[in-house]
């Protein structure tokens, strides 16, 4: 058996190259087959005599071995034992060939007339695989090149030949281009150059610096050209408009944030013609509003949708939050609120945020149509005999269309009824509707109040009791006697002066201010607890 078979192998033509074959053990002929012909007898190649088969034979080494390999021996190779009947695998011996030299037309200087484009053709012929063509300038490759391949009458080698294309603009006078053609048998390639002698529009740079650069500063901008036949005028621009007071190739000018939008453009002019560049500058400056956020009024169970828009450099973030609230609702330019509620009225704000430069921000306001909502206290308060009022407090987008006050069987929506008046006062909040009793009897105490508010979108009711100030407490006339009142008052008195007269002169100056002042403090907290301006607060 095979203890070595010849394996693919790739040569460069000119090269050696060796197919190993050893079958340990076997003695007998050993035939060497290309492309299903045999070379020979055993050892015996005279017929071939760049091959030679080496090796001990004794150790059943046949190695076959091509001096100069050449392009002829691309072929399918076998080592094959005759006597026992067995042959390798097949073994592909590729063999490359470099290109020739590749040409240039027309090198090694090639001239042109100014205005005209440049072709430049470059063939590398005779070449397996087939050669491929790059065209360098100044170290870098120029792309956009044509290629096309022709392969030969011998069926393996082929012809690659390039064209470059170059406009007027790209190219100038004194560049040198060079092509190189380099296929796997040479991979590092065979090249040549041409020389370009042409006159030409002017090739232009324009610098900015510094850059970036905070809105306010100051920036240069630079205009450098090459030209055949020289520079005669520098012309600058600004969003297109001219720059008038500039006429060399320099420009410096305090930026602003329309440099960043509007470019800045350097127009070079030799006698064949112009050319013109421009550049954004890279400035710094806060958010500027692009699109302004308009306030809405939506009916209640609607999308309302905001747009709001920024410029600023560097990126921006935007915020959309509520007023009074932390939650960031959207980070995009529109903030869309799905199903709007009645709770979701209000201000919310637009804040754009640029990075270490600065901040702005827009405010707007939701208005949500939908039914009336009341919102007031479910039990007020009221002094017995004195006058008493219940408010309710209503919140309504579109304004109330009507709002009632009921109980038992009156119905009072505005006016005066008997005792009872009704007052309506629009404040920006919302409408507080007040109702007032004159001479509040304990019947009112047991009394259901119910108010209740319409629009065009529905209804709110809200119930009120009214309950008597104070709870179980009463008034000292109400409670206890004149005659107890006076009693009580004196004999309090007069406790007061024995125990100032045991406490001492010290004293005694002190007590009497505190004698003097307690029923005065004392009544005048009854009072102040018992008015009706009191009352009123507490509601």
């Amino acid at each position: 058996m095979f203890s070595q078979q010849p394996q693919d192998l790739v040569v460069v033509a000119g090269q050696p190259v060796t197919l190993p074959c050893t079958i340990p053990g076997y003695h007998g002929v050993v035939l060497w087959i290309k492309d299903g012909l045999a070379l020979g007898v055993g050892r015996d190649l005279s017929g071939y005599p760049r091959y030679t088969v080496t090796g001990d034979h004794g150790s059943g080494e046949h190695h076959l071995q091509i001096q100069r390999a050449e392009l002829m021996d691309d072929a399918v190779f076998e080592c094959q034992a005759v006597q026992a009947a067995m042959r390798s695998r097949p073994a592909r011996l590729t063999v490359l060939v470099p290109p020739e030299d590749p040409v240039i037309s027309g090198g090694p200087v090639v001239s042109l007339r100014a205005g005209d484009p440049l072709n430049l053709t470059c063939h590398a012929d005779n070449a397996k695989p087939a050669a491929s063509i790059i065209w360098i300038r100044n170290g870098e490759v120029l792309n956009g090149a044509m290629y096309s391949k022709t392969l030969l009458r011998d069926g393996r080698r082929e012809s690659t030949v390039s064209t470059l294309y170059l406009s007027p603009s790209n190219i100038e006078t004194g560049q040198q281009i060079i092509c190189k053609a380099s296929n796997k048998a040479v991979p590092n390639g065979k090249e040549t150059s041409v020389t370009i002698d042409i006159q030409h529009l002017p090739l232009v740079n324009l610098s900015v610096e510094p850059q970036p650069v905070l809105e306010g500063n100051l920036v240069k901008f630079h205009c450098s050209a090459k030209a055949n036949p020289p520079v005669t005028l520098y012309r600058w621009a600004k969003g297109g408009s001219i720059i008038k007071e500039v006429s060399g190739d320099t420009y410096e000018v305090i930026v602003d944030h329309s440099f960043f939008t509007e470019p800045v453009s350097c127009e070079v002019t030799n006698p064949l013609g112009s050319t013109n560049i421009s550049r954004n500058v890279d400035v710094y400056f806060g958010p500027r509003m692009s699109a302004e956020p308009q306030s809405l009024q939506v009916d209640l169970g609607s999308d309302a949708v905001f747009n709001c828009a920024w410029t600023g450099n560097p990126s921006l973030t935007i915020v959309w939050m509520k007023r009074g609230s932390g939650v960031v609702l959207s980070n995009e330019n529109l903030l869309t609120l799905k199903s709007v509620r009645q709770e979701d009225a209000g201000k919310y704000v637009c804040r754009a945020v640029v990075p270490r430069v600065g901040a702005g921000e827009k405010e707007v306001s939701l208005t949500v149509n939908g039914p009336p909502t009341i919102s007031s206290t479910q039990t007020q308060q009221a002094l017995h005999g004195e006058k008493g009022q219940i408010k309710c407090f209503i919140r309504s987008t579109p304004p109330p269309d009507r709002i009632a006050w009921s109980w038992k069987e009156t119905v009072l929506e505005s006016g005066t009824s008997g005792r009872y008046t009704v007052e309506t006062v629009t404040t920006e909040e919302g409408v507080i509707s007040t109702l007032t009793m004159s001479n509040i009897v304990p019947a009112d105490f047991q009394t259901i109040y119910n108010c209740t508010a319409w629009n065009s979108f529905g209804s709110d009711t809200e119930i009120i009791r009214l309950k008597e100030q104070g709870g179980s407490q009463v008034t000292l006339h109400e409670s206890l006697p004149v005659a107890v009142i006076i009693g009580i008052a004196v004999g309090a008195f007069v406790a007061l002066i024995v125990l100032m007269g045991t406490i001492g002169a010290f004293c005694c100056t002190r007590s009497q201010r505190s004698i003097g002042s307690a029923p005065g403090y004392a009544l005048t907290a009854r009072l102040h607890l018992c008015s009706p301006e009191r009352t009123c607060k507490q509601n």
